[in-house]
């Protein structure tokens, strides 16, 4: 399982809304109790929430790109960031995107161990990537750039990268504002042994 710290019961820097206390334009995003902690949280300023969710759920959405492949690069990205939230919330995306228990054991631990439990030279081609670009500073090696392009064309790396930047920027977000994963959530990982 990740290794994500966590310091302990911390009160949030900011409330997560509920509909009826939601400013107007935020209500549109709201999907009674299946509302992203992120959506209750940006309600606090219905702008950003406005531009941010068309964002994110284009990058995150369907795309050429299959949702195994996404939810690679978002757990991954989610457990070197140690983000909580996301790791949590996308253990049980990726489960359903057909991702195995023992891939998904390993991605999202802090280690190297997916390097053993995913055996396709195109996927561990991505997860380097994926551990550069959301791990490192400065350019990305040589090697592991090569390594992608030969595994994925030009749209698909671009769009791969995007996807691991706003899941970092996710990351931050969620982990900065302590968003809570849902009781859904908890309650399905526990039910498949990953809680």
């Amino acid at each position: 399982m990740a290794n994500v710290r966590h310091p302990g019961p911390m009160t949030p820097p900011v409330s997560l809304l509920p509909p009826e206390q939601a400013p107007l334009l935020a209500r549109t995003y709201f999907a009674g109790e299946a509302t992203s902690p992120i959506v209750a949280s940006l309600a606090h300023v219905p702008e950003l929430l406005e531009v941010t969710m068309p964002f994110v759920g284009a990058v995150l959405g369907p795309s050429s790109i299959d949702a195994r492949t996404k939810e690679l690069v978002i757990l991954r990205t989610s457990a070197r960031l140690e983000c909580r939230y996301c790791v949590l919330t996308h253990l049980v995306v990726a489960l359903d995107s057909g991702i195995g228990a023992e891939e998904v054991r390993a991605l999202a631990a802090a280690g190297d161990g997916w390097r053993d439990a995913i055996p396709d030279p195109a996927e561990r081609a991505l997860l380097r990537w994926v551990d550069a670009v959301a791990g490192g500073v400065g350019p990305v090696n040589d090697d592991v750039g090569a390594a992608l392009r030969a595994n994925f064309s030009e749209p698909a790396a671009v769009e791969l990268t995007l996807l691991c930047a706003t899941t970092v920027m996710l990351n931050r977000y969620c982990t900065a504002l302590e968003l809570p994963a849902s009781a859904a959530t908890l309650a399905r990982l526990a039910a498949e042994g990953l809680a």
